[in-house]
């Protein structure tokens, strides 16, 4: 039984495909929505793709289960607590899936989720599992965080209760040997200390996971529960309408990948559109479409997207030429398919339409020192999480993360701003904001890291 991993590392997201090749059969798991990898990667191997799981009603990413049903004929599979709006086999705990030679078991396994499950691949005539794939309830380091669910009438302690049992009861007696598979990797927000590796055993997991040690429940709790990253506003949108039959990518890019007049993206604007300019932070700020908002694509674009922008408004994309349809595929990841099109042949089109422009000065550190050195300073915004904070600071800088400045703004002082985060990426996205809401903005070129290795700026800590 051939396991085959799927890292995309923009979502930090692991999908599988799972196949016996001699008798050209596979399953898909968790699969992400753009699925030509899956098609391909079948095609080499010579096998038919006849199941596509989830292991749950992901809420980070929109899955590719409709996708493969529709494109290779797949039977969509869910435990059976799971309830779609869409035909599914639904797994018991404990059933065995034959596929090919090998079979799949199911575990129950929920706790990140009601409806969560592991599926262990077994070899033919093996009695202990090759693999567990183990989707959010067991990610190397760490395990899934209990409180997504808030929003659809569950708990975080109820829901941390049911993990605790499903690690204890379905996963910690598994064999040392068993390989661990999670869907995710280092910079989910699913879990808050996941390792970097992609793959473990279950053996090395019972020694160095910090949710695996022998502890009480309530001590299992109080660990699991406690500094959970802000999760974005989207993964309610996602984990619901991926229980939901919904359309393709494919006909949401045939929308998404329309050009569109600099008149026709203005009237969109006046509509209610959100410009999105997916370039850097430096040509954004050299010059951008007024009210954009900045979320470059090299970076971690989709999660900044659902995090800061709407599902349910239209938005139109500025792009690199050439880079339109990544940064459409990339909203598609996560379900944002109220794609209107994309300014036709980017910035160098508006070479003539100065009133359509605006930009903002980056400062460099010891420029930034200078101005706070005068009797009317600007204000700092730092927008970095409360633990890079706690490695040092600008002084008198206020402290608002990014994921909550939208619902924040009111705390923010009128007269200038100079946005920082730790290296420049998110800054440019909140300058972006501050000045589509009207703020007079500035970003510190490189963040605090540029910031605290030139000596110039010790001196504005001590005067």
């Amino acid at each position: 039984m051939l396991v085959q991993q799927f890292y995309l590392g923009c979502l930090a997201h692991a999908s599988y495909l799972v196949a016996d090749e001699t008798a050209g059969v596979a399953a898909v798991v968790d699969p992400q929505r753009d699925i030509e990898i899956y098609i391909e990667a079948a095609a080499k191997l010579g096998v038919r793709i006849q199941y596509v799981f989830l292991t749950h009603f992901h809420a980070d990413f929109l899955a590719g289960h409709l996708e493969l049903r529709e494109r290779a004929g797949a039977e969509i599979c869910l435990g059976s607590r799971a309830q779609a709006t869409y035909p599914f086999r639904a797994l018991a705990d404990g059933e065995r899936l034959p596929l090919g030679h090998g079979n799949l078991q199911i575990l129950h396994t929920p706790g990140h989720t009601p409806e969560s499950i592991t599926l262990l691949v077994f070899e033919p005539d093996a009695q202990s599992p090759k693999a567990a794939l183990t989707g959010d309830t067991l990610f190397i380091g760490d395990v899934g965080r209990p409180d997504l669910r808030a929003a659809l009438g569950w708990s975080a302690r109820e829901l941390g209760e049911l993990l605790y049992q499903s690690l204890h009861q379905k996963l910690l007696p598994l064999p040392d040997a068993t390989l661990i598979y999670p869907a995710h990797g280092a910079g989910s927000l699913c879990g808050k200390k996941l390792g970097r590796d992609t793959v473990s055993t279950m053996g090395e997991q019972r020694k160095l996971n910090y949710a695996l040690q022998p502890m009480s429940k309530d001590e299992f709790l109080r660990l699991v529960m406690a500094d959970q990253p802000d999760a974005p506003a989207y993964f309610t949108y996602d984990a619901v309408l991926n229980s939901q039959e919904h359309p393709s990518l494919h006909s949401a890019l045939l929308q998404s990948l329309q050009p569109l007049t600099a008149a026709e993206v203005e009237a969109a604007q006046a509509a209610g559109a959100t410009v999105l300019d997916t370039r850097g932070a430096a040509p954004h700020a050299r010059a951008h479409w007024r009210g954009a908002i900045n979320i470059p694509l090299d970076g971690s674009f989709a999660t900044w997207c659902g995090t800061l922008l709407s599902p349910q408004s239209p938005i139109v994309i500025i792009a690199n030429p050439g880079r339109e349809r990544e940064a459409a595929v990339r909203l598609g990841r996560i379900g944002f398919d109220r794609v209107a099109g994309f300014l036709a042949g980017g910035m160098e089109s508006l070479r003539d339409r100065d009133d359509l422009l605006a930009g903002h000065a980056r400062l460099s550190p010891a420029e930034l020192a200078e101005q706070l050195r005068r009797p009317a300073p600007p204000a700092v915004l730092d927008v970095r999480t409360p633990g890079e904070r706690e490695s040092g600071a600008i002084p008198g800088s206020l402290h608002i993360p990014l994921s909550q400045l939208p619902a924040r703004r009111a705390e923010l002082p009128q007269g200038p701003i100079v946005t920082h985060c730790q290296s420049g990426y998110r800054s440019s996205v909140a300058a972006s904001l501050l000045q589509a809401w009207g703020h007079p903005v500035t970003d510190l070129d490189g963040g605090y890291q540029a910031w605290s290795q030139v000596p110039t700026t010790a001196a504005v800590a001590t005067s």
